[in-house]
């Protein structure tokens, strides 16, 4: 289902871009750079946190980690993040296969500037085997994304 609705989120909103299935395992930052032939910065983790009563998604380059104090100043709290079955609940999508597309519930997505540093990053598309090829200003653009700044230099 996940896949799915990811699909047709693409084909109503981005008809051009194609999901990338592979035959590997892409659940991890390694084995999707590994997979996809680029650099572990270029696939953009997408991560479900919970921001007081909200839940929220932060898509960030795969070779970077939240600067708590950069978050805390952001969000004015620590990083929580949600446990596998909560993420599934809020998402729609299995760990490993989250991104912004294709969401069951309306929520805000953020997107950390470390993905400006690439020409085409790669955000999961809904499964662990599955990517999607796409420029970091139109992720963006495409699921109304608010850029910020919570990554370790």
């Amino acid at each position: 289902m996940s896949l799915q609705s990811v699909r047709a989120f693409l084909s109503a909103h981005a008809p051009d871009i194609e999901v990338m299935e592979t035959e590997a395992r892409t659940a991890t930052v390694q084995e999707a750079a590994d997979a996809h032939e680029v650099v572990p910065g270029q696939i953009a983790k997408t991560l479900t946190l919970k921001v007081q009563d909200e839940i929220i998604l932060l898509v960030m380059g795969g070779d970077t980690k939240i600067d708590n104090r950069k978050y805390k100043d952001r969000f004015k709290q620590k990083p929580r993040m949600l446990a596998a079955d909560e993420v599934a609940q809020w998402t729609g999508h299995p760990v490993g296969g989250v991104c912004p597309f294709g969401l069951p519930h309306d929520m805000r997505i953020f997107v950390d500037r470390t993905l400006q540093r690439f020409e085409t990053v790669l955000p999961a598309a809904g499964a662990v085997n599955a990517a999607i090829r796409i420029e970091p200003d139109r992720l963006a653009e495409l699921v109304d994304a608010q850029w910020v700044d919570v990554a370790r230099d």
